[in-house]
Order: structure tokens, then C-alpha cells, then sequence
């Protein structure tokens, strides 16, 4: 080992005499501060605490700075430490002001501080090079403190500086780039301009979150020509329906409540070849958020203006052992954990933003959940979830959140497997390094039709936000731009 260094040796001991010839002055007090506060992690674990309160790329790079260092460290202190025995600088190299005391008693070879400020500014750089490239100035001046101080050698540093920036490069493959969410796009398309309401037959649920009189009242107000129908739960909603639509003269047709509900009144419209006007009553109201109507005086010009975009929608053919029917599906269906996981995102997502809130989810969600067997196209499959969305979500791994074009013709299908007796510490890894869009245990596909069939005992199948249980078969087909909404983001020049 000593004839092996004996070359590094010299110059190391060139380069610390230098160091040594240094005037005493501010340079010292910085040098020893800096070597004190990188000592453990200490100022790694402090920045990378504040830059995570800022959610999207800066919590992902803390993220992968945390785990380079945790890398770095790691592999410096149980394997280099361990296989590369060197003693640390004599006391007589440096005067006594510089040489700060005690010394570590571990090997010199190579610097675990150095190893850990560049591990940690490489790995934030991977995700967010300007992030990084700030960081760069600080982990050079760890590493030269390390000299200045007499706790390594030059070589020491060196080695140290490569091993981090070495983990750095590596937890970049842990983090792949996530595929970009596209700019949001809508296909505009004529509809009747409604004026006052006239036209307008609205179907209001007295049970939707924001149901009021008074809501009600200021709807009226504006439009005053609406022709508005209330429904109360006490009969089908059907019927509801029904008496909303026998109203002559009927242009369009509206609905004031949850997904659920919006469904229900969507499919009717399609029947009727009539174009939709959505006002957000639900608790989360995702197909108006998503349509662009989801502020009441939005819609209402809509209407005025004759504002509209086309949106596909998907049929679902449900059979069960009573027989068979048919629905729309605007948003999303699930088997298994995914209701229960929406649920704790939501309840989440205002205190931790809705990136980290998905993963937190997922986490609490996995620990306690049994997979589902179920027969997807013909293949028979163990699963943790079961996820289809009408039209692409993104992100396009884990805990999707948004859909930024309403017509691209395709379903969202995903599959968590549970086949592996590690599925979910494989599927929780992947949440945790980001690579649920590589990860095996998630499938990713865009098929234009898919069926899901009981493999053994009758499945429940939760269509946008509502449950439907003993489901035998189901069948979902893309209806490509189906459906003509009311929107403000389609085109106000008419």
C-alpha cells in the first residue's frame, strides 16, 4: 500500500507545506467552520430540507442529492476506509493555528467529507443542474477544508471527490426522465350560443358538495331562461332526467353536481345528440376541472358565446350475474386500492403539495392492502390495482393527477402486479427512487378497448367515484370525440 502511494505521497506533502507557508488570518476561521458544519452531513441535510419545501424539481433533486450522499458515505467509510489503511497528516506539517484538533482517527484515505459534498451536489445536479451548479462552490470548498485543516491529504480529497461524484452520476439512472406532461390542448367545435339560459334544461343534485338555494338562486339570476330541474334521491336519477328533457325546445343539456352525476346526465346527452354544460357542484369536480368549467361564471359565458371543445368519452359494457348493462366512464375506473388511495391523496395533497401526497399515499395505501385476481385481455393476473383512464394522465407512473388533452383517442391503462412475493417492495422502491414508469411491477399501455373478467369470484369496479359491485365482465371502448361540452377554453370568436 505504501509503495503504491509513494508517488501521491510527495506531491501531497509539496501541496501541504504550501498550504502551511498561508498567512494566519479570515481563511482559517471559514476553512474550520465549513470542515465543522459538513461534519456527519450536517449541511447537506440542512439544505436539502429547505430546498424540499419547494415542491416539483427541487424536492426531487434533495431527493437524489440525499441519496448520493447516503451512497457516497456508505461505500467511503465501509469499503474504501476499510481496504485502503493510511495515516492522516502529522501534526508538524501545518502550524498549530491551522491544525485543528483532534484529528479523525479513522483512515485518511479517502475523505468521507469530500465524498459526501460531491455525492450530494452531483446528485442534485442530475435533476436540476442549476440547483448543482450553485451547490459546486460549497462542496469545493469542503473538500480544500479538508486539506487546509490537516484532516487529508491532497490524494485523499481527490479520491474522495471522485467516489461522490461517481454516486451522484449513479442515483441519475434512479431518477430517469419522467415523461413530460404536453401543453394542454382542446378541439374546439360550434355549439349553440345560449343567451340568458334559454335552451338550457340543468339537472341540479340537491346531494352534489356545493348544492345550496342560495346557489341556486344566483344561478337563476344569471340565466334567467334556464329551465332547471332538481333531483332529491328519491326516485332514479333516469327519471330526473326525463322530466328535465320533456321541456320543448331543448338546445343543450346541463348538470349541477359530482362525477357521478355528470356521468349520468353526459350519457343522456349523447344519446340526445345534445351538447353538455357542466357546472362544478361536486366535492372535486375532476371532468369540469378538466373541461375547463370549473368556475361557474366561466360555463355561463361559455354558454353566452357558444364556447365549446370535443372530448372523447368511453362506453363500459358491464356484465353481472342480474345482466348486463351500459355507462359512460369520463374520468376513471379502478379494481382494487385506487379509491382508497385517491382518498388519501386528496385528504394529503393541500399540506404536502400533490407530488409528494401521491407518494405518501401510495405508502400508508401498500402497507395494509391484498391483491386482486383478475383475467385483463385474456391474461390472468394477480394485481394490486387495476387503473383505466379515459385518455392519458400523467405523471405517466404513479398516482397520475392530470389530463391535458381530453381527446387523444386512446384509454390509460395501468396494472400494479402482485406475482412476485417482493411485488411490493419492488413497487414501493419504485416510488421512492422515481422510476415507477421503468419499474416492472407497473404496466403502462394505451389500447383503444380493454376487458376486465373475473378470474374467480365477482369484482367491485369503481367508474368515476361510484361503485359497482358483482361485476362479472367489463368491456371499455374509446368513443372518439363523442362528446360537444360547453367550455372557456374553446373559441370566443364566434
Amino acid at each position: 500500500m505504501r509503495k503504491a502511494l509513494r508517488p501521491f505521497a510527495k506531491l501531497d506533502r509539496r501541496i501541504v507545506r504550501r498550504i502551511s507557508r498561508l498567512p494566519n488570518g479570515p481563511l482559517d476561521t471559514a476553512m474550520r467552520e465549513l470542515s465543522a458544519a459538513a461534519t456527519k452531513g450536517k449541511l447537506w441535510f440542512g439544505i436539502a430540507g429547505v430546498t424540499a419545501l419547494f415542491p416539483g424539481t427541487p424536492r426531487r433533486a434533495a431527493l437524489s442529492g440525499l441519496l448520493a450522499l447516503g451512497l457516497a458515505s456508505g461505500t467511503t467509510n465501509l469499503v474504501f476506509k476499510t481496504l485502503l489503511p493510511r495515516r492522516r497528516p502529522g501534526a508538524e506539517l501545518l502550524p498549530g493555528f491551522r491544525f485543528v484538533k483532534p484529528q479523525p482517527v479513522s483512515s485518511s484515505l479517502p475523505s468521507g467529507h469530500s465524498a459526501s459534498a460531491m455525492a450530494f451536489a452531483t446528485g442534485v445536479a442530475t435533476t436540476s443542474p442549476a440547483l448543482g451548479l450553485a451547490l459546486a462552490p460549497l462542496a469545493l470548498g469542503v473538500a480544500y477544508s479538508r486539506v487546509h485543516t490537516g484532516a487529508h491529504w491532497p490524494s485523499d480529497v481527490v479520491l474522495g471527490s471522485a467516489i461522490g461524484v461517481a454516486s451522484g452520476l449513479l442515483v441519475r439512472n434512479w431518477f430517469p426522465p419522467a415523461t413530460p406532461t404536453p401543453q394542454t390542448r382542446v378541439t374546439e367545435v360550434p355549439a349553440v350560443p345560449l343567451a340568458a339560459g334559454a335552451g338550457l334544461r340543468l339537472l341540479a343534485n340537491r346531494a352534489s358538495g356545493s348544492y345550496s338555494p342560495a346557489a341556486m338562486a344566483g344561478l337563476r339570476q344569471n340565466l334567467p331562461e334556464l329551465a332547471l330541474t332538481e333531483y332529491d334521491g328519491s326516485a332514479p336519477l333516469s327519471e330526473s332526467i326525463d322530466a328535465a328533457l320533456r321541456r320543448p325546445g331543448a338546445e343543450a343539456l346541463g348538470v349541477w353536481g359530482g362525477d357521478g352525476t355528470v356521468g349520468a346526465v353526459a350519457q343522456r346527452a349523447l344519446q340526445e345528440a345534445l351538447p353538455l354544460a357542466v357546472f362544478p357542484g361536486g366535492t372535486f369536480n375532476h371532468f369540469a376541472r378538466d373541461v375547463h368549467a370549473a368556475d361557474p361564471a366561466a360555463v355561463q359565458e361559455a354558454l353566452a358565446r357558444g364556447s365549446a371543445i370535443r372530448t372523447d368519452v368511453a362506453e363500459v359494457l358491464i356484465e353481472r350475474s342480474d345482466g348486463t348493462s351500459s355507462r359512460i366512464m369520463l374520468n376513471t375506473a379502478s379494481v382494487g386500492i385506487y379509491p382508497e388511495l385517491v382518498q388519501r391523496r386528496d385528504l394529503l395533497q393541500k399540506s404536502l403539495g400533490k407530488p409528494l401526497a401521491g407518494i405518501v399515499a401510495g405508502l400508508r395505501t401498500f402497507a395494509v392492502v391484498r391483491p386482486t385476481t383478475l383475467i385483463v385481455d385474456g391474461q390472468r393476473k394477480k394485481i394490486w390495482l387495476v387503473y383505466l383512464g379515459r385518455g392519458r394522465y400523467y405523471p405517466r407512473g404513479f398516482a397520475p393527477l392530470e389530463r391535458p388533452v381530453l381527446d387523444d383517442g386512446v384509454l390509460d391503462l395501468r396494472t400494479i402486479s402482485a406475482h412476485s412475493a417482493f411485488s411490493r417492495f419492488r413497487l414501493l422502491a419504485a416510488i421512492l427512487t422515481g422510476r415507477t414508469e421503468v419499474s416492472k411491477a407497473i404496466g403502462l399501455q394505451t389500447p383503444t378497448s380493454v376487458r376486465l373478467q373475473a378470474a374467480d369470484l365477482p369484482f367491485d369496479l369503481a367508474i368515476d367515484g361510484e361503485v359497482v359491485a358483482g361485476v362479472v365482465s367489463a368491456v371499455f371502448t374509446v368513443r372518439p370525440g363523442a362528446l360537444t361540452v360547453y367550455s372557456a377554453a374553446g373559441n370566443t370568436r364566434r
